[in-house]
């Protein structure tokens, strides 16, 4: 054959798999998910530290495979040999632990349940886990077992062996738990109270269980200890029971399962309406189809196989925390458990996120995608200020004494300013400003240091407050959340003008001898020595390398303070280029952050932990924006992959994950209490957005591909856009954006004052 003829073959045969990769339409975005993507974590290196949730969107409860010991955060990790049970969670990290969980185990042969002698080898070989549905083999046990579930209520088929030894065994946890079987209705209930990080009161997690095979053993279980006698009812530290019966081979044993913060009474109710009288199969299906609905709001096409199923497991993390905490009463009402009055109050509750991760890119995701979920999350932040006296930082599900900042200002004003209406937005607005003049009853809640702040425009480095730079920054951000919503509340003129004032005062802890932003002492020198590879200290979870890009709503100020734009975009570039040397000293020792930063091989670019996520978006404030289009593409490429490993850090209850998911669509929230969304680059081919309001944004990018990452021209409707932004308010009316992609950039774009994104400061 002619070598011609034979290299074009090849050619073309290579450019047909290549063509072959390519994913041209989703039907069926569920399928496309992997929730083991970020399970293979350690506490002393984290690559997501998720777990597979199985569950709904924003469902009160999750469902997981338990590997670890009970009350472990890690309560699966993808590198474990055996499974102890299958819990029911609500923990939003291995780092905050979880709160009203149970488990449930089916065994065989002995009637085994403590925790260890109960867990069974299993193969990731012999394991399904989809957002809806997951199943593996328990080789020990000879078992099949698969679970489905609903926002409340779940149902569990385990297939069993010929035995005249199988058992199914019910964990309420220790820290204190109830157990009650009753073997005429085939029925077990109890309650759990064990609860991590806060003290929610009166709190007890019921639970009823209904089986659809008739008991012939029955008993109740304390610590490792079987209940004496016939006892079927145990209150205890640590409550439990096992039931058993006779099998046959491959009989499927049924388990449908309900639980409630409020009753048992509650949790029937629950259960009868959330199941009514569906096979396991049909509420199997109906969970398929509820995670395709909310997770078809954003279609995407042309993208590899990687890229597809990187972004679907993405999408599904957005979407599942805040948890639901809320219920629907025998009237039809909403309701819920207080954490903080011990009783059910009326309308709505949600919990299991902190705002210190969440107000970068989660929130707005929602505010743009699914706002009527946010609209229950804003009332749901009126309960918790009714009942509790503040707004929650970190809930879980009460208040938790964990990270800084004040965020909830940001998470409150930007629903608003983007367009959430039908809740007291004033009620709200009344619990930012008492957050932000007030310490709370916890260091996390309200303003800890507030006293100096408001005195001195800063948190004093030597007034034994820790992590005070990091507080300041975050909150003159936060007071410039409150002054977009006292502007948009029309409050008195004294009291935006304060809160504009106070959103100025990260220039107090700038050094320009340095170009960092660092701590201050009380009398007004700087904290000395300085290094700003110093992790902790002034800063949490960073150094100053990633916390002086923190002005998120006045860009152009801190572009002045650096000197001009020249020096800004140096030191931009320095992130990257400077080794990722650190400084661990104040923590005695490398954390989790630290490592994952090194091994990167991203400079000092950390990705891994929040602070510097929207700092990749900052060259389009200085008339670079081909640089963020390629640092985006670089870390969408080598930081995320829908695999055990699939994350460079922690997850974080959506954050990450809607890092990627933003940035995949071409643009980010740099500020999120403005209008904009700051430019990138889009991923894939197409993507098209169904708003909530019937209207799409549709995103094309028809010659994107791995070298042509580069903007040429954005056409917006059919006109030149040559801003580096996108306005929320005019997505909403829908949109059509027509990205130009190249192999190099287009240094012209982008590159005049006028196109730069909104900053509170007057450009110069």
């Amino acid at each position: 054959m002619n070598k011609n003829i034979w290299l074009s073959l090849v050619a073309l045969l290579f450019g047909a798999a290549a063509c072959a990769q390519q994913v041209t339409r989703v039907t069926d975005p569920a399928e496309w998910v992997n929730p083991l993507m970020g399970t293979d974590s350690k506490p002393d290196l984290s690559n997501g530290n998720t777990y597979p949730a199985i569950g709904l969107p924003w469902g009160m409860n999750y469902w997981s495979p338990q590997t670890g010991t009970m009350g472990n955060g890690w309560m699966y990790t993808y590198a474990a040999d055996k499974i102890r049970g299958f819990k029911q969670t609500h923990q939003p990290s291995p780092w905050m632990n979880d709160y009203g969980q149970f488990a449930i185990m089916p065994v065989t042969g002995k009637m085994k349940f403590d925790q260890d002698a109960r867990a069974s080898w299993f193969s990731h070989k012999a394991e399904v886990s989809k957002p809806y549905y997951y199943s593996v083999y328990l080789a020990d046990h000879d078992v099949n077992a698969e679970l489905t579930t609903t926002e409340r209520a779940a149902q569990f088929q385990f297939s069993y062996p010929k035995s005249d030894s199988s058992f199914i065994v019910i964990d309420a946890l220790d820290k204190g738990s109830y157990i009650k079987v009753i073997p005429a209705e085939n029925k077990i209930i109890g309650y759990t109270t064990r609860a991590a990080r806060s003290k929610p009161v009166n709190f007890k997690n019921y639970f009823v269980i209904y089986t659809d095979k008739a008991f012939s053993i029955a008993k109740t279980w304390h610590g490792k200890t079987l209940a004496g006698g016939d006892s079927l009812e145990l209150t205890n530290n640590h409550a439990g029971a096992i039931i058993g019966f006779k099998t046959t081979r491959g009989e499927k044993v049924h388990l449908r399962v309900a639980s409630s913060l409020i009753s048992f009474e509650q949790a029937e109710l629950n259960l009868k309406r959330e199941l009514g009288t569906d096979n396991f199969e049909t509420t199997k299906q109906k969970a398929h189809t509820a995670w395709n609905k909310v997770l078809s709001r954003l279609q995407v096409e042309g993208g590899t196989v990687d890229q597809t199923r990187t972004f679907y497991s993405c999408l599904y993390r957005t979407v599942m925390f805040p948890n639901k905490l809320y219920e629907i009463d025998a009237q039809n009402k909403v309701v819920h458990y207080s954490p903080y009055t011990g009783k059910t109050m009326p309308g709505y509750k949600f919990a299991g996120t902190g705002f210190w991760d969440t107000f970068r890119a989660l929130y707005p995701f929602l505010n743009l995608v699914y706002p009527s979920i946010n609209k229950e999350m804003q009332q749901g932040l009126i309960s918790d200020y009714v009942e509790g006296g503040w707004l929650p930082e970190w809930s879980s599900p009460g208040y938790a004494d964990i990270m800084v900042g004040n965020n909830s200002a940001s998470v409150v004003a930007e629903a608003y300013l983007k367009g959430a209406r039908g809740y007291d937005i004033n009620k709200l607005y009344e619990a930012l400003v008492h957050g932000a003049n007030n310490e709370g009853p916890v260091s996390a809640t309200g303003r800890y240091g507030v006293k100096y702040y408001n005195e001195l425009g800063y948190v004093p480095y030597d007034v034994k407050i820790n992590e005070n730079a990091a507080r300041t920054l975050e909150y003159a951000y936060d007071d410039f959340a409150i002054y977009q919503l006292a502007k948009a509340l029309n409050r008195p003129q004294a009291e935006v003008d304060l809160y504009k004032k106070r959103s100025q005062n990260y220039r107090n802890l700038f050094d320009k001898s340095t170009g960092f932003m660092r701590g201050k002492n009380k009398d007004g020198s700087f904290q000395s020595p300085f290094s700003p590879f110093k992790w902790g200290d002034a800063f949490t979870e960073g150094n100053s390398w990633h916390y002086s890009w923190s002005v998120f709503h006045d860009v152009q100020g801190l572009i002045n303070l650096m000197g001009g734009e020249n020096r800004f975009v140096n030191k931009l570039d320095s992130v990257f280029s400077v080794p990722p040397i650190f400084d661990d000293s104040y923590y005695g020792g490398v954390i989790h952050e630290i490592r994952e930063m090194q091994i990167m091989n991203m400079g000092q670019y950390a990705h891994g932990n929040q602070p510097i996520q929207h700092m990749i978006y900052l060259y389009n404030y200085a008339g670079q924006p081909w640089k963020t289009q390629y640092w985006a593409r670089e870390v969408m490429n080598r930081l995320y992959k829908a695999t055990p490993d699939g994350y460079c850090g922690d997850e974080d209850n959506g954050q990450t994950s809607a890092w990627y998911v933003f940035s995949a669509l071409g643009f980010y929230p740099v500020c999120p209490a403005s209008d904009q969304y700051v430019l990138g680059a889009p991923l894939f081919k197409k993507v098209t957005l169904n708003l909530e309001n019937g209207k799409t944004v549709v995103i094309n990018a028809p010659a994107n591909s791995a070298s042509n990452k580069y903007v040429s021209t954005l056409m917006y409707n059919g006109k030149p856009h040559s801003y580096n932004w996108l306005s929320h308010k005019a997505l909403l009316n829908g949109a059509k954006l027509d990205f130009s992609m190249q192999a190099t950039p287009n240094k012209t774009k982008g590159t005049k004052a006028t196109d730069y994104p909104f900053s509170m400061s007057a450009r110069q």
